[in-house]
């Protein structure tokens, strides 16, 4: 059993021992920490207010009611969304004016999990140095509670899946009116979470014909729920049974997106970002793009074909979007099915992306395989080398990063090596003393060989 704390927030999974899991105690304290963050980062303001959703996991009912509850304590008003989206959170944080949200979900981990996830007051994830002062306050249980006269208030709020929807819809570039015309005929698999209930609503307003599959949202899922090729079998057997357009996967808390084509083949999840970006830089004539460095240069082929600037990013959404507002940047993302469409709001967004990505399809007039086809065709491989404590992992990017000076190096996060028709990264892992290894190039096998012979390359400088 595990307890993860980072500068993102806390997860860890359910049951065991304080400290070692997501225990209610752990939860109490965590969310304790942020609220007296909170009133910290507002001295002057005598109520503060903070958004709640969680996704469907079997646990979140009980840690979303210690969670609001600690928050009330602590004098703080809590607007609880209820069985909601991570980017529903986002977007009901700055509508409701709240000074925060959290939204309760470990995303693609496995339902023994869930994490308390961390928004401020623009419903845009804490920086690093917000994510350590949590952290501080947490280990040092410095919060103080309010009396009984000065507790918050508590109340729920089912309207936002309307109010994101029609958000969705308001969006210029989102062709409701093509799709409407298009007939489109898709399958849905949510894994038993919130996206069984909010994708089938977008796509009832669109007048797509939806066929649901595991869109029950009882926290049972149905299989592991990180929405990878290994993993979706069910939905692309469906697909072609039921000869539909598209097929659409969302993960449990419906902030990652993956497609699948009408013969069952795997769209990709990095190419959902390269379709949805195709579409919103063929409709505004060109504009940049971001998504972080372990993802596809397909975005930036696509960029450049409509006269664009891409730029990468380290790995992390708050990463991602920084980056996306330095460099003006008009649709971003990351490789693993996460739109951030600034229009609509700073956040991966899966509602945003069914929107633009059927927008596109419509306009298209081909189909989803046909789509997919037209686009760049590269290969990646993932792989980590495991190294002994006592190892220099910086050292050793440092000696890469020298080696290889005479190529396109970027060091922002890792070692990024792009050579002409394949890239390499290499990254240093967090928690553990492993380094990461990605490479993409045109086809598997290239892709492969390229990481073996970085993995051969990196034993010998650990001899």
């Amino acid at each position: 059993m595990t307890l993860i704390k980072s500068i993102s927030g806390i997860r860890g999974t359910i049951g065991g021992k304080t400290s070692d899991n997501l225990t209610p105690i752990d939860a109490v304290k965590f969310a304790a920490a942020y609220g007296a963050f909170l009133k910290e980062r507002n001295p002057s303001k005598n109520k503060l207010t903070v958004v709640l959703g969680r996704d469907a996991r079997i646990s979140g009912k009980m840690i979303s009611s210690l969670v609001a509850n600690t928050l009330v304590g602590l004098g703080i008003n809590v607007v609880d969304l209820g069985l909601s989206t991570t980017p529903t959170v986002e977007v009901a944080v700055p509508l409701e004016k709240a000074d925060g949200g959290i939204i309760l979900t470990a995303s693609h981990n496995p339902k023994q999990w869930n994490a308390l996830k961390l928004l401020n007051e623009k419903g845009e994830f804490l920086n690093a140095i917000a994510g350590e002062r949590i952290l501080e306050l947490a280990e040092n249980e410095s919060f103080e509670f309010a009396e009984v006269d000065n507790l918050g208030t508590y109340s729920k709020d089912s309207s936002y899946l309307e109010k994101h929807i029609q958000e969705v819809l308001n969006l210029k570039l989102v062709d409701a009116d093509a799709i409407r015309k298009a007939n489109f005929k898709v399958v849905v698999d949510a894994v038993n979470s919130t996206g069984g209930i909010f994708i089938p609503a977008l796509l009832k307003e669109l007048n797509v014909e939806t066929i649901e599959l595991y869109c029950t949202p009882n926290g049972h899922f149905p299989h592991n729920p990180e929405p990878l090729k290994e993993h979706l079998g069910d939905i692309s057997e469906l697909v072609v049974k039921e000869k539909a357009d598209v097929g659409i996967v969302v993960d449990p808390d419906v902030d990652r997106l993956a497609l699948i084509c009408e013969d069952g083949s795997m769209f990709g999840e990095e190419y959902t970002l390269v379709a949805c970006a195709d579409y919103v830089l063929g409709r505004l004539g060109g504009g940049n793009t971001v998504s972080n460095l372990s993802s596809s240069r397909a975005l930036r082929d696509i960029t450049n074909q409509h006269g664009g600037t891409y730029t990468a990013s380290a790995v992390g959404e708050v990463n991602v979007v920084a980056k996306m507002k330095e460099t003006n940047t008009v649709i971003g993302g990351e490789g693993n099915g996460g739109i951030i469409y600034p229009a609509s709001h700073y956040g991966r967004d899966s509602l945003v992306g069914v929107a633009l990505f059927l927008s596109h399809l419509a306009h298209k007039k081909i189909s989803c395989k046909q789509l997919r086809d037209s686009y760049p065709s590269y290969f990646m491989s993932k792989n980590k080398i495991e190294l002994t404590p006592e190892i220099n992992v910086d050292k050793i990017l440092d000696i890469m990063a020298s080696t290889y000076r005479n190529e396109e190096v970027n060091t922002i996060d890792g070692v990024k090596i792009d050579f002409e028709n394949e890239w390499i990264h290499l990254r240093k892992s967090n928690t553990e003393p492993i380094i990461r290894i990605y490479t993409e190039a045109t086809s598997q096998k290239a892709a492969d060989d390229l990481a073996v012979r970085f993995i051969n390359e990196i034993k010998e400088i650990i001899k």
